[in-house]
């Protein structure tokens, strides 16, 4: 990923490639654009209003935000994407951004 665009962009850029059926983490996400703030990824997709496929990144232990939780993990089961209880099987789902 190119360190010329905004961090903003970068995130942007990372979850718009997230093929169905994977995830990251938000940390993956941040790493990924060359940050260590996953925060700000979180940030960033609450910002975007859901142009990108922001189901598709959720917390390091599978699990989704609240708040989000039963659409996030609708879409997420509507894509194939292996799910236990409330919490994705990230062994399974990761995408390691290649």
């Amino acid at each position: 990923m190119t360190e010329d665009l905004p961090l903003a962009q970068r995130i942007l850029d990372c979850v718009e490639s997230i093929p169905p059926g994977k995830v990251m983490s938000y940390a993956d996400v941040a790493e990924y654009c060359g940050s260590r703030a996953a925060r700000n990824v979180g940030r960033v997709l609450a910002a975007d209003g859901g142009t990108v496929a922001w189901h598709r990144v959720l917390r390091s232990d599978g699990s989704c935000a609240e708040h989000l939780r039963a659409e996030q993990l609708s879409l997420l089961a509507a894509e194939g994407v292996p799910i236990r209880g409330d919490r994705v099987d990230l062994a399974a789902a990761r995408w390691d951004g290649r």
